[in-house]
C-alpha cells in the first residue's frame, strides 16, 4: 500500500502524533459526536472505535480485550483524527487527553503539557517532522507502548527515523474518562539538552538529583533475575508463552553486564539466526552484524544495565523501557540514560527466539 505522509510533531506529547499516520481515506474527516474546545472543533467520543480503525489501521496488531484498554486504543486512534484536523485541534485536544498533573518525558526531560508545547513551537519552526508508518499500539493494563516511523527535514535534507513512546493512563470517572497519568516519548538522547532548556530551575534542579541516584545504583546481587532487574511498573503478561518472553529478556538483559563474550554467546540463544534487528537508523541487521556493532560501541563507552521502567508483553509482542548507565571508557565520565526496545518472539521448540526488534536509546 501506497505510504501517505502528513505533517507532525515529534512525540506530540503522547499521542496526537500517532493521528498523522495515514494509510488511507486521508481526505475523509469523521464527524461523529464532535465538541469546541477554545473556538476549534475535535472528536471526542468513545463510540467510533471501529470506524477509526479501519481509517487508522495498525501494522502490527495486538489483542485489546478489556475496557480500559479498549478506552486507552480509543483514546490514541482519536488523537490521530484530532491532530489532522490541525494543530489547533491538537491543543485543544490536550485539555481532553490530560489533566493539570499530568506529565511527558521528552527524550528524558520530565515536562508539563504546557512546557512540552513550547518546546514542540521552537522545533516546528526548524524542522519539518512527517509521520510515517504506524507499527505498534501494545497495551497492557493501564499502560500502552507504540512504535511508529518519522521523516525529519532540515533544509530539504530528508532523514528517517522512529519514535517509542510508553504511557500510563488513569480511569478519572465518567465526567473525565481516560487521560494520561505520565508518558515517555523517546529516550534520552541528544535532544535531552534542548528539551530541559524549558523546565523550571526547580525541574532542573530535580532532574540532577535523579541522575546521580542512577549513576550510584547498586544492581541487587541475587540469581533471581526478576529481583535483580525490577520492573518499576509492572503490568499483566498477555500472552501464552509470556512466561518463556519474559525469561528470555531477563537473560538477555542479565548477559550483558556479564561481560560482552557471555552477551555476544547469549545472542545465539535469543535470536533466531534470520532476526532482522533495527537500532540507531540501522535497519534490518543481522545478529552478527549487531554484535560486531556494539562490539566497537563498548570500546569507546561502556553501557550498564539497571532495571526496568516499564515491560508490556502481549501476543508475540514485547515492549520494554529501561534504565542504564553510559561510561566513557577514556574520560570515566558517567552519564545517566534509558532505552526502549521492541520485540517480536516466535516459538521455537520449548523456547522462544526473536525474530525482529527495534532498539531506540542513545
Amino acid at each position: 500500500m501506497k505510504k501517505i505522509y502528513k505533517q507532525a510533531m515529534l512525540g506530540l506529547a503522547g499521542f496526537a502524533a500517532f493521528c498523522s499516520v495515514i494509510t488511507s481515506c486521508t481526505t475523509t474527516k469523521l464527524e461523529s459526536e464532535t465538541m469546541v474546545v477554545d473556538g476549534t472543533e475535535i472528536m471526542n467520543s468513545y463510540n467510533n472505535t471501529k470506524e477509526l480503525k479501519e481509517k487508522f489501521p495498525v501494522i502490527y496488531p495486538t489483542t485489546i480485550d478489556t475496557k480500559m484498554g479498549k478506552a486507552i486504543e480509543n483514546r490514541l486512534l482519536t488523537g490521530f483524527e484530532n491532530w489532522n484536523r490541525g494543530f489547533d485541534a491538537w491543543k485543544a485536544w490536550g485539555t481532553i487527553l490530560y489533566t493539570d498533573e499530568s506529565i511527558y518525558n521528552v527524550h528524558g526531560a520530565r515536562l508539563t503539557l504546557a512546557e512540552y508545547q513550547a518546546a514542540m513551537n521552537v522545533t516546528l519552526k526548524k524542522t519539518n517532522i512527517l509521520m510515517g508508518d504506524f507499527q505498534n499500539i501494545i497495551i497492557c493494563d493501564d499502560w500502552a507502548a507504540i512504535r511508529y516511523a518519522t521523516e525529519n527535514i532540515v533544509n530539504g535534507v530528508n532523514t528517517p527515523g522512529g519514535v517509542m513512546e510508553f504511557v500510563k493512563f488513569k480511569d478519572y470517572g465518567k465526567e473525565l474518562g481516560c487521560r494520561v497519568e505520565e508518558g515517555w516519548g523517546g529516550a534520552r538522547g541528544s535532544g535531552f539538552a534542548a528539551m530541559s532548556h524549558f523546565q523550571t530551575p526547580e525541574a532542573r534542579e530535580n532532574q540532577k538529583k535523579i541522575d546521580e541516584e542512577m549513576i550510584a545504583y547498586v544492581i541487587p546481587e541475587t540469581d533471581n533475575l526478576e529481583e535483580k532487574y525490577p520492573v518499576k511498573y509492572p503490568t499483566t503478561d498477555k500472552s501464552k508463552n509470556a512466561k518463556k518472553i519474559r525469561a528470555a529478556l531477563l537473560q538477555d538483559f542479565d548477559s550483558w553486564n556479564q561481560g560482552f563474550d557471555v552477551w555476544t554467546e547469549n545472542t545465539k540463544d535469543f535470536y533466531t539466526e534470520d532476526a532482522k534487528i533495527n537500532y540507531e537508523y540501522k535497519y534490518e541487521v543481522s545478529p552478527a552484524g549487531y554484535v560486531e556493532a556494539q562490539k566497537k560501541a563498548e570500546e569507546k563507552t561502556q553501557l550498564r544495565k539497571l532495571y526496568y521502567d516499564s515491560m508490556l508483553i502481549n501476543g508475540e509482542w514485547a515492549a520494554i523501557h529501561f534504565r542504564v548507565v553510559y561510561t566513557d571508557t577514556e574520560s570515566g565520565v558517567q552519564t545517566p540514560g534509558d532505552i526502549m526496545q521492541f520485540y517480536h518472539f516466535v516459538e521455537d521448540g520449548d523456547a522462544v527466539r526473536v525474530d525482529m526488534s527495534w532498539s531506540g536509546g542513545r
